[in-house]
This record gives C-alpha cells, sequence and structure tokens, in this order.
C-alpha cells in the first residue's frame, strides 16, 4: 500500500489538497459560515495534510522539521504573518484609506467589481505575482534589501512552516504591493478569502519536504520542484524562480529554472555561522559585514 502511495502521491498531493482546500472554502461559504472560519478551517485542514506528507513521503530525511526549528519558525508565522499584517492594515485605513473615502476618492471604481469570484480573485494573483515578483528581483540584486531578504533563505532546510520565515521589514515591502492596493482599490472580501486559500496552502507546498511532482504544472505555479532551486546555496541557481503564487513571470523575462537531471538538498546561506534564532533574526540585516560572505 505504501509502496503504491510512494508512486501516486507525488503526482497527486498538490492538486488534490489544494482543491480541498479550495473547495471546502466555498462550501462553508455556501452553507452560510462566516468568511474567517470559511478561510481558516480549510487552511489549517490543509497544513495537517502537508504536515502528514512530510512525515511520511520526505523529500530529504534531513529535511525533517526537529522541535528546535518548529520553536523558532512559528514565532515568525505567528508575529510577523499573522500580528504584523493586521497590524499594518489597521494602520493603512486609519492614515490612509479613511481620509480617501472622506475626499471620495473614487478607487474602487478601478477594480472589476461585477465579475465573478473567482476571476477577480484570478486577476489579483496575476497582479500581485507580477508587483511581487519584480519586488522579489531586487531584494536579490539589492545589497541593502538583500540584508533583509536573507533572512528568508537562512534555513538549511525547507518544511511547509518555514514558509513564514521573514523580517518584518521584508514582509513590510511584501504587504504594500500584495495586499495594500487591493484594499485601496476595494476588493470585496470574498475575493481576498479565495486569493488568500490559494496562497496559504500552495505556500505549504512550495516550502514542504515532500517527494513531488508537478509536471506540466511547473510551467504555471511556483512548486516545490522549482522553489527548492530558489533556495540553493549557489546565487547562479538562487536567482531563479522568484515568482510568488504562480510562475508566469519568471518564464516571460527569463529566470525560470529547473535542472532536470539532479535534484537539489545543499541549500541555506553561504555564511552558515549565520544566526538562526527569531529574536537573532531581527538584528542580522543591522550587524555590520554579516552578508559579505553570502552576498547573492
Amino acid at each position: 500500500m505504501h509502496m503504491a502511495l510512494d508512486r501516486i502521491l507525488p503526482w497527486t498531493a498538490y492538486p488534490l489538497v489544494v482543491g480541498f482546500g479550495i473547495g471546502l472554502h466555498l462550501i462553508m461559504l455556501q452553507f452560510g459560515q462566516s468568511i474567517a472560519l470559511s478561510t481558516y478551517v480549510p487552511v489549517l485542514l490543509a497544513a495537517g495534510m502537508v504536515t502528514w506528507l512530510e512525515r511520511n513521503f520526505p523529500y530529504d530525511p534531513a529535511w525533517q522539521a526537529q522541535r528546535a526549528d518548529v520553536k523558532e519558525d512559528l514565532w515568525f508565522m505567528v508575529i510577523v504573518q499573522l500580528v504584523l499584517p493586521r497590524a499594518l492594515a489597521f494602520f493603512f485605513v486609519v492614515s490612509l484609506i479613511e481620509p480617501l473615502r472622506s475626499l471620495d476618492v473614487p478607487l474602487s471604481d478601478y477594480w472589476p467589481h461585477h465579475w465573478p469570484v473567482w476571476a477577480q480573485a484570478l486577476l489579483m494573483l496575476l497582479a500581485a505575482d507580477f508587483l511581487r515578483y519584480w519586488l522579489h528581483v531586487w531584494a536579490h540584486k539589492n545589497g541593502f534589501l538583500w540584508r533583509f531578504h536573507a533572512v528568508h533563505h537562512s534555513p538549511p532546510k525547507l518544511y511547509w512552516l518555514n514558509v513564514g520565515r521573514f523580517h518584518p521589514v521584508d514582509k513590510g515591502l511584501q504587504f504594500l504591493l500584495d495586499a495594500l492596493p487591493f484594499i485601496l482599490l476595494g476588493v470585496d472580501a470574498p475575493v481576498i478569502a479565495l486569493y488568500f486559500v490559494f496562497y496559504a496552502v500552495n505556500g505549504f507546498f512550495q516550502h514542504s519536504n515532500i517527494k513531488l511532482r508537478f509536471g506540466i504544472l511547473n510551467y504555471l505555479v511556483s512548486s516545490a520542484e522549482l522553489h527548492r532551486w530558489h533556495h540553493s546555496r549557489l546565487a547562479r541557481e538562487s536567482n531563479n524562480n522568484y515568482g510568488n503564487n504562480l510562475i508566469i513571470w519568471d518564464l516571460l523575462f527569463g529566470t525560470w529554472f529547473l535542472p532536470r537531471a539532479r535534484e537539489i538538498h545543499d541549500i541555506g546561506l553561504v555564511n552558515r555561522r549565520y544566526p538562526y534564532s527569531f529574536l537573532q533574526q531581527m538584528r542580522t540585516p543591522f550587524v555590520p559585514r554579516l552578508h559579505e560572505l553570502d552576498e547573492q
């Protein structure tokens, strides 16, 4: 039985779990559940499925998460991924969005609210990924921004929880491009919720330590097979596959990278002495010369 699953799951795990997450989200909404419950329940269940897959079908057994890894990455997930975006949203609503509304600035007229929810979510996905693509490229090419983005590249292993390992400055810049424009445009909550479900579940798989095969999907989504190369210790390999959810902008701008004859296992920063804990990594971008060994 395990051998059969070992052959089938690499090809089916991603579409099945993503489909489950989106399907459950839509069903819960159909049955009158709140937006919040209909969004977070599918995402949490998907995280449980990905955890089970990592335990039973690992890509690299050496990447199995240890208690110390989980402890540190939970700090990033809670503070940087959950608390910080809500604090930023509140700040911009009070300081920017409400003043614009009081001036009767019709920003929402520029968004196709009459489209079906799935079409609006797709448009949001394409637009947000386009903006995030160029921010990501800049974060690798600009020495100052790389100091903050290096936090995300510091783990020597990938598993789903460290998808949230970002410095708050890096996450704040991302918020300006993948959330704030759509808040300003007045995108409706169901659209943002559908976008978030795909964003979250795809992100879990992108960083997952699961034996996966994506086939033709490697030309559509930013898959685990592609994203692992983005975390390579070698700059000529890691300076590719910048896509956040989709990979189409990498295909268009020539940064798509997937070697066929080998796998990637040696990942992280060149500087293996780079601090790893949450509190230490809040300070690492400001430590002189720390990044000289790992400039991208």
